[in-house]
């Protein structure tokens, strides 16, 4: 069984780098925008977020530091939700620019993505016939011949370089040979426990969304990862909720947030981050399940705190 726990940890991802600003007028895209969001999800029940950077002028996912900076010190300031910082970047991007924010800001958590993948967004294309921006269109047509780079090297590369750092990972799973992969890193004594596995359901080249899958991902990692983990899960657009619900239902942790979903019910769009957090919040009471706050994720993970990171 996974790590016993009391409470359900949320966390939203404020704006990741999968949708482009044309698909909705509420994706957080400037500093300030990605600080009011952050802080306003932890207001209404993320313990943790978890953060990408876009240039504010036209929303290109950008891992540039200085972007991060921009809004790092300020949801600092205004609240003391868990900041996770991502090393995924996005699927254009090589491992070392991805790796920039995380080893200059040594985050509490940083994602990690656990294997090489085909990440095909251009399904999205069939429901946008119009973009703003020029690198909107073709980063989606290109995603049908492009393969997210994650290989065994690259995941020791971050891990290595973030060593000294005391940041716990997000060990982002998107199928089961993800799960085996968090396996051999560990086994090599590279990363420690207890260990927060992220799966994630949905995305065009990873596991699918029924949920066979979901149980079958969390029988593999109750297999390999027994009581040393914590089970977290996102599912992608319209799966978002009830992939959650049924993963609360099973002791599990969740992941909401514009990254993953723009959407709050069927053709509606979500006008926050909040709305979402709100809602998988509400989800939560009504079965009775208590939701974690920064300190509780803190603790069950076994974090280093605000006062040890560098921003």
């Amino acid at each position: 069984m996974a790590a016993p726990q009391d409470k359900v940890i949320v966390t939203c991802a404020v704006t990741g780098a999968i949708h482009t600003p044309s698909m909705s007028p509420y994706l957080p895209i400037t500093a300030g925008q990605i600080a009011d969001e952050a802080v306003a999800a932890a207001q209404a029940g993320a313990a943790i977020v978890h953060l990408h950077a876009r240039q504010p002028g036209d929303g290109q996912p950008s891992q540039d530091p200085k972007l991060f900076r921009a809004f790092l010190p300020a949801i600092a300031e205004r609240s003391d939700v868990v900041i996770n910082l991502t090393t995924g970047g996005a699927p254009t991007m090589l491992v070392q620019e991805r790796l920039q924010p995380a080893l200059r800001f040594k985050p509490e958590v940083a994602s990690l993505n656990m294997g090489s993948m085909n990440f095909g967004l251009y399904p999205m294309l069939k429901r946008h016939a119009h973009f703003q921006h020029a690198w909107e269109r073709p980063y989606l047509e290109g995603s049908e011949d492009r393969v997210f780079r994650n290989t065994f090297k690259d995941i020791r590369y971050i891990l290595e370089s973030c060593a000294d750092h005391g940041t716990r990972f997000e060990i982002e799973s998107y199928d089961t040979s993800h799960l085996y992969t968090a396996a051999d890193v560990i086994d090599r004594g590279i990363l420690k426990p207890p260990f927060f596995i992220q799966t994630v359901f949905g995305l065009l080249g990873g596991i699918g969304t029924h949920p066979d899958d979901v149980m079958h991902m969390r029988r593999t990692a109750e297999r390999l990862f027994g009581q040393d983990y914590y089970w977290s899960v996102l599912g992608a657009g319209r799966s978002q909720i009830p992939i959650a619900t049924q993963a609360t239902a099973m002791g599990g942790n969740v992941r909401v947030g514009l990254e993953d979903s723009l959407w709050d019910g069927p053709g509606q769009l979500a006008t926050s981050n909040t709305q979402q957090v709100r809602r998988i919040v509400s989800i939560l009471q009504s079965l009775n399940l208590a939701v974690a706050t920064p300190d509780d994720a803190r603790r069950m993970l076994q974090l280093k705190g605000r006062d040890a990171v560098a921003f």
